[in-house]
């Protein structure tokens, strides 16, 4: 006998009708995470591979976009100034492109005031969601780095949490980077020296968590917790669990702490970015 000539007192009806394939993709819950520097799908691939070992549900996904032009670093408040920019034209339309979120993949949280101005999704940068986060799970933190030029990136978000007294220190190792390949080929050279620094953090500093001070530092992740007696912040990763929460609990920013534009100038971004584009593809920038 099968379920449809069953007596009816046997079957357990739903009380609403099966959703078909078509309708289930409409309820995917997409995430745009935008990536702070120009770059060609190769180098993008190893922004994405961030997703890797993480457990998200069939009905989230997240897709990459870089930004079409700006700093070549994020080492300077000039810096900081052009990727508030990138960032923003990047993520500004991403409520009307059928996104549910939207990620800023750089721990500076560039674009990212000025995209929750714009969009009524929750926008999320992994800055100051990694410095918070580490408060849950010790006293203070010391953030690992590439270089010394990023530190005015960090003291920029501490001085706008008011945590300075909670960062035990910011420990570089003063090894070159590269915002394209990231850290493929140099793993040899650079994961020892991050472990030297982490464990001076933990055993001179007093810190009790720590954090990875780039998203550009993310492969390194896997090979150094297991190293250490103190958890280590991913960046990028937990922003992307940040969102997938958030959204899970109908979260989002306040539109009284970030009010909407009274004269949006969208197109007028677009133009500039576009221009920029433009300008560094032909070599006069």
């Amino acid at each position: 006998m099968n379920y449809a000539s069953a007596p009816k007192h046997w079957r357990f009806e739903l009380p609403f009708p099966p959703i078909s394939m078509t309708e289930f993709e409409k309820k995917v819950r997409r995430v745009l995470v935008v990536v702070p520097f120009a770059m060609s799908s190769e180098n993008l691939a190893l922004r994405v591979s961030q997703l890797q070992g993480l457990q998200f549900g069939d009905d989230i996904r997240f897709e990459y976009r870089a930004v079409k032009s700006g700093p070549a670093n994020y080492a300077s408040h000039h810096d900081f100034a052009l990727a508030d920019v990138a960032n923003f034209e990047a993520g500004c339309r991403a409520q009307d492109e059928g996104y549910d979120a939207v990620c800023i993949d750089t721990m500076s949280d560039s674009g990212v005031h000025a995209l929750r101005s714009v969009l009524d999704i929750p926008v999320f940068g992994p800055g100051k969601a990694s410095m918070l986060t580490a408060l849950m799970l010790g006293d203070k933190f010391s953030i690992l780095t590439m270089a010394s030029h990023w530190k005015p990136l960090y003291k920029k978000a501490l001085d706008e949490l008011g945590m300075h007294h909670k960062c035990a220190s910011v420990r570089a190792i003063e090894a070159p980077t590269n915002n394209q390949s990231l850290l493929s080929g140099k793993e040899d050279e650079v994961y020892p020296r991050l472990l030297d620094a982490a464990m001076k953090a933990v055993e001179e500093d007093g810190a009790e968590c720590l954090i990875l001070g780039s998203t550009t530092m993310h492969q390194s992740h896997a090979w150094l917790q297991p190293r250490l007696p103190v958890p280590i912040i991913n960046p990028g990763p937990l922003s992307y669990k940040i969102a997938a929460s958030m959204l899970d609990l109908k979260l989002k920013h306040s539109t009284v702490g970030y009010p909407r534009p009274q004269n949006p100038r969208l197109d007028m971004l677009t133009a500039m970015l576009d221009a920029g584009a433009k300008s560094l593809a032909g070599g006069n920038a």
